[in-house]
């Protein structure tokens, strides 16, 4: 049995300073199911990227400080909201939402 009490992990990370990402629509990616998660982009004010996750696959926060702090130094957005329900998604998979979703509100480039 797991000393980790049961239910969803909840972590946040803000990042400073990046490229404004200017105006665009909310952007939404991926969907929650078994192994794999939603990726939501959301303008907000400020000079900040923050980023909410949500994960049934707790006590990684490591591994996602880690996937987190390789997306900012690859897009390094300020006035952006990140939010993400994870249910198990692999660091690969989550990286690849974050593209994703970067890609839409940049008019699908990357």
């Amino acid at each position: 049995m797991s000393d980790l009490p049961a239910g969803l992990e909840t972590l946040d990370f803000s990042y400073a300073g990046g490229r404004p990402a200017g105006r665009f629509a909310p952007v939404l990616v991926g969907v929650v199911g078994s192994g794999n998660l939603e990726v939501m982009l959301e303008p907000a004010g400020g000079n900040d990227c923050a980023v909410h996750v949500e994960t049934s696959a707790r006590g990684f926060a490591p591994i996602w400080q880690a996937v987190m702090d390789d997306f900012h130094l690859r897009h390094p957005l300020a006035g952006v909201r990140v939010s993400i329900n994870d249910m198990g998604a692999t660091p690969a998979v989550v990286s690849l939402r974050l593209d994703q979703a970067v890609a839409e509100i940049a008019g699908g480039k990357p």
